[in-house]
Order: C-alpha cells, then sequence, then structure tokens
C-alpha cells in the first residue's frame, strides 16, 4: 500500500492559478488527487486553467473571494454536488502589504488579516463537516516564517500568520477526533516571478542586497524553489501523516533554526 497515494481524493487549493499554490496543486495532482481551485478574478482563473491544462492536469476551477462566506459556501456545495466531498483543503491564499506600521492604514491592516486568517477559517469551517461524516480529512494551512517571526513593515502580515499558525492548531485540537489532520507549511524565502526583482543581478554585477541577506540567512545558502513545497504538501495530505497533528512544517532551507554568520 502506497501510503502517499491520492487517488480517488479530492483537494481543494485556494488561490492556486500560479506561484507556490500552483505548484502544491500540481503535485497533489500528480499523487492522484483530482484539484480544484479559486481565483478572485476570471482573468486569472483563465491563465490556471490554462497552465493546468498544459501540465495535462484535469483541474476545476472557480472564481470565488474567500473573504466572502456565502460565495464559499456555495462554492463548496458546488463542488461537493458535481466533483464530490472535498477531502483535502490547502488554504494559499494570502496577500501581504508592505507598509511601516505608523504609516498602514487600518483598512489595508484589516484586509491582510481578512484574507490570510479570516478566509482560512471561513474555508475551513466549509469543508469541516463533509470531513466529519467521511471520518476523515486534511487541512493545510500555509503559513509562514512570520509565523514565528517579526520583520520590518509587516505587522499585519505577521500577525495574520502568527494568528493562522495557532487557528492550525485549534482545528486540530477542535476536529482531531474525528479523523481530521490540521498541519500548516511556512514556506521560506521562495524564487518566484514576485520575488525576481529581489534576485536580480544590479547593474554593476552585483547581487541585489535582499539576495545576499537571504543567503546569509539560509544555512541552505540558496533561495527556496516552490518544488520545494511538492513533498512536504503531498506528505501532510496523504495517509502517510495520519499521526502528524496541529504541526507547522517550515520548509525554510534552515532559516529559523539559525542565528547568522558572525560579522567579520
Amino acid at each position: 500500500m502506497n501510503q502517499f497515494s491520492l487517488e480517488g481524493k479530492i483537494a481543494l487549493v485556494t488561490g492556486a492559478a500560479h506561484g507556490i499554490g500552483f505548484a502544491m496543486a500540481c503535485a497533489l495532482a500528480e499523487a492522484g488527487a483530482k484539484v480544484v481551485f479559486n481565483s478572485s478574478s476570471q482573468h486569472s482563473l483563465d491563465l490556471g486553467l490554462a497552465a493546468y491544462k498544459e501540465q495535462g492536469i484535469d483541474a476545476k476551477g472557480y472564481v470565488c473571494d474567500v473573504t466572502d462566506e456565502s460565495a464559499v459556501k456555495s462554492m463548496v456545495a458546488d463542488i461537493e454536488a458535481t466533483v464530490g466531498v472535498i477531502d483535502i483543503l490547502v488554504n494559499n491564499a494570502g496577500i501581504i502589504k508592505r507598509i511601516p506600521m505608523e504609516e498602514m492604514a487600518v483598512e489595508d491592516f484589516r484586509r491582510v488579516v481578512d484574507v490570510d486568517l479570516v478566509a482560512p477559517y471561513i474555508c475551513a469551517k466549509a469543508v469541516i463537516p463533509g470531513m466529519i461524516k467521511k471520518r476523515h480529512g486534511k487541512i493545510i494551512n500555509i503559513c509562514s516564517m512570520m509565523s514565528e517571526l517579526g520583520r520590518e513593515t509587516v505587522s499585519a502580515y505577521a500577525a495574520a500568520k502568527g494568528g493562522l499558525k495557532m487557528l492550525t492548531r485549534n482545528i486540530c485540537s477542535e476536529y482531531g477526533e474525528y479523523n481530521i489532520q490540521c498541519n500548516g507549511i511556512g514556506p521560506g524565502y521562495i524564487a518566484t516571478e514576485q520575488t525576481a526583482p529581489l534576485r536580480a543581478i544590479q547593474p554593476d554585477g552585483s547581487r541585489h542586497p535582499f539576495d545576499k541577506f537571504i543567503i546569509s540567512k539560509t544555512p541552505a545558502a540558496r533561495w527556496g524553489t516552490p518544488d520545494d513545497l511538492k513533498g512536504p504538501t503531498v506528505f501532510l495530505a496523504s495517509d502517510a501523516s495520519n499521526f502528524v497533528n496541529g504541526h507547522i512544517l517550515y520548509v525554510d532551507g534552515g532559516i529559523l533554526a539559525y542565528i547568522g554568520k558572525q560579522p567579520k
């Protein structure tokens, strides 16, 4: 028996039209799961569907605002009626606003918390009843190193991701008896299109200061890649992790274990 097989499972990955969400959804599909995802716009959804098709994956997509409880309920009901009861939920959708705290509007703070913390709560709340009936379910919350650390300009993001870490532990505490496992993945700094400007070689041939900073803080001495998240995602979505619950798996190349190099 292959404990890592996801054959016959239905996985909902939020915000998975591109980036790390797309990579994680592809990994679930490669392990046998039927992938369903959402985007906040039709344009993004269409791009995502084309990307999955290019990978040979028959994914189903929905336009859905995950901060809108009624919209999420409707999406989950549609998935259950047309695809089946959701076995795996990956709460990946998220945003960040890099603004110094004293300059950040309360509306911006609330928006980050709404997308990064309230939305995972809404999505988990919507799928848990089906998981209880099946007495089986996997919820994976995409946390962050900012679930553990603070940094300049990310007060809202760190507050939300710290809350998501504790929501993960509480879902475990509340629903573990129904054979529902809720865990988190905390990605380190991942090389994506969004972070490409931070890794670009400078006009004088030197590395970007932030690139040098991240490499110096990472024992692996490199940025992560979306593929680095595939194995952890499949593990936490599969029967191989049936006795792993309330855990945050940091996929960070060792950053959180490392105090950094001594200045010369």
